[in-house]
């Protein structure tokens, strides 16, 4: 095996921690907070800039915010009776209650909530730019080291447990190690590379990294999400097009199926047809309010001088992958914990199939979760670390990466990283391979797919600032791998998975789907209280 990574003329720093947090979104950075509050040293390492990198960052997003009663009760139900019985009425409970803790000590830090018509403080929404950038004052004030543009390309392991990370500055080349008692994964899903808003540093990085840790992924096959947007524009927020009516390309009305919205718009899009929108609905004060309250929804139009509420605008579907799909790391406790020892999953890096089952977290759950898992895995890694004494910075530590960092045979061809993005962006983004799926379809994606691996292992590899894109390139490789497993395996139709020669929702396969390895895909079914079964 080729064990050179990056040029051995890089230098490297060494940074010894209590628990690092890899990513610095909500998940990430509550994570840290909730760690440093234990009285542990932290280090927040960010592929981008930590309060301006990241899905939530460019959006608006609601949250729960429910007291305990009716109103969460009802929410309660209604999110168990979408999640086509696989969410898990515990955990919503629970995420709730810690969600509305945390967003009351948001605003008892200081946050500036906006006021509702009585003159309350609303709590039910967040703007994402002043949001991350409260988090990360937030954090630097407990205490947190953040390390912007340090992207992690591998975890550290010790003895079976994780030590740290370690990873490169894309700017300098020069290499960065964090040696720590425990590591939580907040690290996002994935888009593919999608252009949907704030989601092109979700390449699926802390999947692979666990993965070649051991540890599962769970209900991958829920990855099928797609966000209407403007065709001129990456915002996919979709709050914007409740204001609004669909029409054909003759000007005649969308037609109504009985399917929702975004399945009858993929119809006539995967037909070739345009489809186009107009904010009609509403009057001139709502319409108002919505410009001030999204206006990054807005400057897109106002560039091209469209009156989206007097003209008409064609609008597409972007993938969004895991981000607002489901899928991600098993998470096997109430701490967020993986099967490795110290390692924790926090955010769209972990499954939320606990709290939606099949269908979209987009928004509140998402936002909810993100608080909650980033508290519990925070906490959590910070009692590890602490239970570890000493001994944690004077482990002997080894390297986990393999593809993209560790070839096994000579790199060969320059264009390698982008041919493999193509491949993969191939069998993930068009909306006829990936919105609506068959067996055919899904054997064809995993050949392909399977290629594309074979020269992922064997030859890429990035020097500097490829390294970073080669690591990419692989993740999302894998991610797409793990995503076709689980698709072939889930023979129904169940929430976003829509299976064209399976399209009903088979009651016997109410289990969630373990899908894991890498150069041998498998899956496994867990039965309610992670009884495994084999699947055929």
């Amino acid at each position: 095996m080729n064990t050179k990574i990056f040029q051995m003329s890089a230098e490297k720093s060494v940074i010894f921690a209590d628990v690092l947090v890899l990513g610095g979104g909500p998940a990430g950075t509550w994570a840290a907070l909730s760690a440093a509050e234990q009285g542990v040293r932290v280090v927040l390492a960010d592929k981008g800039y930590c309060g301006t990198s990241g899905a939530t960052a460019p959006s608006n997003t609601g949250a729960w915010y429910l007291p305990k009663g009716g109103q969460r009760d009802g929410e309660i139900e209604r999110r168990l009776s979408r999640s086509t019985g696989l969410a898990d009425r515990r955990w919503l409970q629970r995420v709730i209650e810690q969600a509305q803790r945390g967003l009351d000590k948001l605003g008892d830090s200081g946050y500036p909530f906006p006021l509702d018509d009585l003159g309350n403080s609303y709590r039910a929404n967040l703007r994402g730019p002043d949001y991350m950038g409260f988090m990360r004052r937030r954090a630097i004030a407990a205490g947190v080291r953040i390390l912007d543009h340090h992207p992690a390309l591998e975890l550290l392991a010790s003895n079976g447990a994780i030590a740290g990370a370690a990873g490169i500055h894309p700017r300098s080349g020069n290499l960065w190690e964090v040696r720590a008692g425990a590591v939580v994964l907040a690290t996002g899903g994935c888009a593919f590379l999608s252009h949907a808003l704030g989601c092109d540093g979700n390449t699926g990085d802390g999947y692979l990294m666990a993965a070649e840790a051991g540890v599962r992924l769970s209900g991958m096959e829920f990855s099928s999400q797609y966000g209407l947007s403007p065709a001129h524009t990456s915002v996919t927020k979709g709050l914007t097009f409740s204001f609004a009516s669909f029409y054909l390309e003759d000007g005649s009305p969308l037609p109504e199926t009985g399917e929702d919205r975004s399945v009858r718009i993929a119809r006539q899009l995967i037909d070739g047809q345009k489809v186009y929108a107009l904010m009609n609905r509403g009057n001139s004060v709502e319409h108002d309010w919505l410009r001030q309250g999204q206006p990054n929804c807005f400057l897109p139009f106002d560039r091209i001088g469209l009156d989206p509420f007097k003209e008409r605008f064609p609008v597409t579907l972007r993938s969004e992958g895991t981000v607002r799909g489901v899928g991600g790391l098993e998470i096997i406790n109430e701490d967020c914990a993986t099967t490795v020892p110290g390692l924790y999953a926090a955010g769209d890096a972990a499954s939320r199939e606990n709290i939606v089952g099949a269908v979209s977290g987009g928004g509140s759950p998402n936002a909810s979760w993100a608080i909650a898992s980033g508290t519990w895995s925070g906490r959590a890694a910070a009692g590890f670390a602490a239970s570890l004494g000493d001994k944690a910075e004077t482990r002997l530590v080894h390297g986990l990466g393999e593809a993209g960092l560790r070839p096994r045979k000579q790199p060969k061809r320059e264009r390698l990283i982008s041919e493999v993005i193509s491949g993969v962006q191939a069998e993930t983004l068009p909306l006829d391979v990936n919105f609506f799926r068959s067996g055919v379809r899904i054997a064809l994606s995993r050949q392909r797919l399977d290629a594309v691996w074979a020269d992922v292992r064997d030859y890429l590899v990035g020097e500097g600032r490829n390294a970073l894109r080669a690591r990419e390139a692989a993740a999302m490789t894998a991610t797409a791998r793990w995503i076709w497993a689980s698709a072939d395996a889930r023979k129904e139709s169940r929430g976003m998975h829509r299976r064209t020669d399976f399209t009903t929702t088979d009651d016997t396969q109410t289990r969630r789907l373990l899908t894991f390895g890498l150069d041998d895909v498998a899956v496994m079914a867990a039965e309610k209280h992670w009884q495994e079964v084999e699947v055929a």
